[in-house]
């Protein structure tokens, strides 16, 4: 997931930084759009992918000219973002919790311009915060590991453990427990997101204890999650991996991909910056984004691997959290 805790002295300008032109030329909109992302980049097939993937559409859409940055550490952060900022860029976004500081810094030094950030919100009146509910997605996850392990066994491997990956955790917890309250649950956090290698040995612990299916929100690092249960899976042994947000099976397989917690941050990215395209932005609003709105929810691709029954009753979840009836606590 977004968001890496790496501490370097090391600032753009130095080789850490890895830039991504996605300008369309002459017969643009004339607006500008640039993207921040952290250390895992636009090819995370994860949280900053679907970002970029939105701009793209934006691109499409409205001729908008886009580019990205990306951070090699946090260090980067404020100096990538000053860059859209100084290059008179009309919406420069940063995207992960722990970029809140850094956009926080240049929205201040610069009232004039435009950013927004995924996954925590910034109180400047030039900043556009979006949020999502990911504990609701997360609990609708929970409910199909709850009823389809055949262990009794389920696993969580996490990035860093930062706020917003505690929303994942707590939410998949619930609708394990709630749906079989006699599972057990294996929770391993990496410290990372975007080391693969260290996503496959948490990945293969919580195997060996017995778990058949392990829910990922580890950004890049989940891809090592995916590789053990490939390899597994090739040697005979019926494990699963539930991905998030986005459908992961699409990367993945159907093989080993049971579903997937979609976290929609393409539409908030889009949504956003057509927003400020059309003159309407945001700023100093934050937009919460849960399942009433469509924010996070479950793959279209579910039915591939989970039964009618379940998913029927995953609907019933849905409609419960959607109605005020369950709140998922997060602590």
């Amino acid at each position: 997931m977004a968001g890496f805790l790496a501490l370097s002295l090391v600032v753009a300008g130095c080789g850490n930084t890895k830039e991504g032109n996605g300008s369309n030329g002459e017969g643009g909109s004339g607006v500008q759009i640039g993207l921040v992302t952290d250390v895992t980049g636009v090819n995370d097939k994860a949280f900053s992918q679907s970002a970029w993937e939105a701009l793209q559409r934006v691109k499409t859409d409205s001729g908008a000219d886009i580019k990205y940055l990306q951070s090699k550490t946090d260090a980067d952060f404020v100096p990538n973002l000053t860059q859209f900022v100084k290059s008179g860029y009309d919406l420069t976004w940063g995207t992960g919790f722990v970029m809140a500081d850094a956009v926080r810094k240049v929205a201040k030094e610069n009232p004039n311009a435009k950013l927004a950030i995924v996954d925590n919100e910034v109180d400047e009146p030039n900043v556009q915060s979006v949020l999502f509910s990911e504990q609701e997605g997360s609990f609708l996850v929970g409910v199909i590991a709850g009823l389809m392990t055949e262990t009794g066994k389920v696993g969580f491997v996490g990035g860093a453990e930062i706020p917003v990956i505690a929303k994942f955790e707590a939410g998949f917890k619930a609708g394990v427990k709630e749906a079989n309250p006699d599972a057990e649950i294996i929770v391993n956090y990496t410290g990372a997101f975007d080391k693969p290698d260290l996503g496959k040995t948490a990945a293969a612990t919580i195997y060996n204890e017995g778990a058949d299916i392990i829910f990922h929100a580890a950004s890049a690092t989940g891809a090592g999650v995916f590789n053990e249960a490939k390899d597994r899976y090739n040697n005979g042994q019926r494990v699963w991996v539930i991905g998030v947000d986005r459908d992961q099976s699409l990367e993945y397989g159907d093989d080993i991909t049971l579903t997937s917690m979609m976290k929609r941050v393409d539409e908030a990215v889009y949504r956003v910056s057509q927003d400020l395209i059309e003159g309407n932005f945001g700023g100093g609003t934050t937009l919460q984004l849960g399942l009433k709105e469509n924010g996070v929810g479950i793959a279209e691709t579910s039915s591939k691997n989970v039964p009618e029954e379940v998913l029927k009753e995953v609907e019933v979840y849905k409609q419960r959290i959607i109605d005020g009836e369950i709140v998922i606590t997060v602590n």
